[in-house]
């Protein structure tokens, strides 16, 4: 006889027993292996004594054969029960007596939870559109920052302007200390870009080499660093060295300098606007992706398991420690590692989207067709010298089709909301839409 108890949230208990028998027969199989090879002191391999190999073996053997048969007992019984079971049940056994007619047991485990499924229609989404007839005007965009990133600098004898770079020193003094962040030495600046506060930037447009300023400067209140926000502070400024900036003309040699052999700059243009059209379409489908993600969310109710988000949390403190010593950041000491309720929110968040996801495929037949991840795969390898290659790769191996698949699910699901919900369209500039990387 078994019986399954419910204890707090998503966790069973269930208790059963096993026939004393089945452990017997684990036990003997396993010895009659380890006698083929057991090398035992006086005995030739595999002619040892049944007796002194159960003597010596019997305790590792009988362990074993309890395990396996705690393993089968407890498939049975969830398959025979309808369980969802999450992660490895904890098991207890009472007593074990080979004399006895049964062992009894419990197991501690957790299911998965039911996912209670709002009205979606009822919830208003918003979808993140972009006109692409601009796309002519975003690839002149695209080829002008693309010359800023290979500007040449030459220094020149003069005041520094707006596109010039210098190199400075600066010290800034708040109440009458250097603070954090304050200082620097031959620190190069590109004018007219943003990258210093306007005050400071003002300071330095008409200085020359070899100049030195000194000047007060209230921090804006919302500044990021919150000890200096809204505070005045007294910098003084040494420039060394006034660059100014030249932009390559966009020719055969900057077309070459950018990747096409022959130089041919209508084919540069034609490459961009590919690669453009390619990240549109991908940051779209993110953003319209957590908008979706986002609505489901409010409109489901469920438990979450504490294996799966332990389990969600552990994964994703292991990758931030691998990009940390990529990065070659400094890295926990010894054994130590970064604690796991930093990583809590997220893993809740994820854990919660798969189990919604997992439902929502599977009822409303939301499953990646082949032709699907074909086209997924053909469209991200365009951006490659050979296409067909990277194609080939990705279908040599399982796991890398399965990240594809897992990417044509999530967008058949986010298609799915935005049929389902009230969706408003929102129109965005190219500047905005690739404002931050994804």
């Amino acid at each position: 006889m078994s019986s399954i108890e419910i204890m707090n949230g998503l966790e069973r208990r269930l208790s059963a027993s096993i026939p004393v028998e089945l452990i017997h027969s684990g036990m003997d199989a396993r010895l009659k292996n380890v006698a083929r090879t057991a090398e035992v002191p006086g005995f030739r391999p595999g002619k040892a004594p049944f007796k002194i190999l159960e003597q010596k073996y019997g305790a590792q053997v009988q362990q074993e054969a309890l395990q396996e048969a705690l393993q089968r007992s407890f498939a049975k019984e969830a398959q025979a029960n309808n369980l969802k079971v999450v992660g490895y049940p904890e098991f207890d056994v009472k007593e074990t007596d080979l004399n006895a007619v049964w062992v009894e047991y419990t197991a501690t485990f957790e299911v998965y939870p039911e996912v209670v499924l709002g009205d979606i229609g009822a919830e208003s989404v918003e979808r993140t559109i972009y006109d692409l007839s601009n796309i002519d005007a975003d690839v002149d965009t695209t080829l002008a920052t693309l010359r800023k990133q290979h500007a040449i600098f030459e220094m020149v004898d003069r005041a520094a302007q707006n596109e010039d770079r210098v190199h400075i020193d600066f010290s800034g003094l708040l109440e009458g200390r250097i603070f954090e962040g304050g200082e620097a030495r031959n620190l190069p600046v590109l004018l007219g870009v943003g990258s210093l506060l306007p005050d400071f930037e003002k300071t330095i447009i008409g200085m020359k080499a070899r100049e030195t300023k000194s000047f007060d400067m209230v921090f804006p209140v919302d500044y990021k660093a919150e000890k200096v926000a809204g505070k005045s502070a007294t910098f003084n400024i040494s420039l060394h060295k006034v660059e100014k900036q030249t932009l390559p003309e966009i020719d055969a040699s900057f077309a070459r300098l950018l990747g096409v052999e022959d130089g041919d700059v209508n084919k540069l243009k034609t490459e961009i606007r590919d690669n453009l059209k390619r990240e549109i379409k991908r940051r779209l489908m993110l953003r319209n992706k957590d908008s979706a993600m986002a609505a489901l969310l409010k409109v489901v109710s469920l438990q979450i398991p504490k294996a799966l988000l332990n389990a969600e949390a552990q994964s994703l403190m292991e990758q931030t420690m691998r990009d940390m010593k990529k990065r070659g950041m400094e890295m926990p000491k010894g054994d130590d590692s970064l604690p796991l309720e930093l990583f809590t929110e997220r893993a809740e968040k994820r854990v919660k989207l798969s189990l919604i996801l997992a439902v929502l495929i599977e009822k409303h037949n939301l499953q990646a067709k082949p032709e699907q991840i074909k086209a997924l795969v053909q469209d991200y390898a365009q951006s490659y010298d050979n296409p067909e290659e990277v194609v080939q790769w990705h279908y040599s191996d399982e796991a890398r089709l399965r990240d594809a698949e897992n990417l044509v699910l999530e967008d058949n699901v986010v298609t799915w909301v935005m049929g389902a919900a009230k969706v408003t369209e929102k129109a965005v500039e190219f500047n905005e839409l690739m404002e931050n990387a994804a």
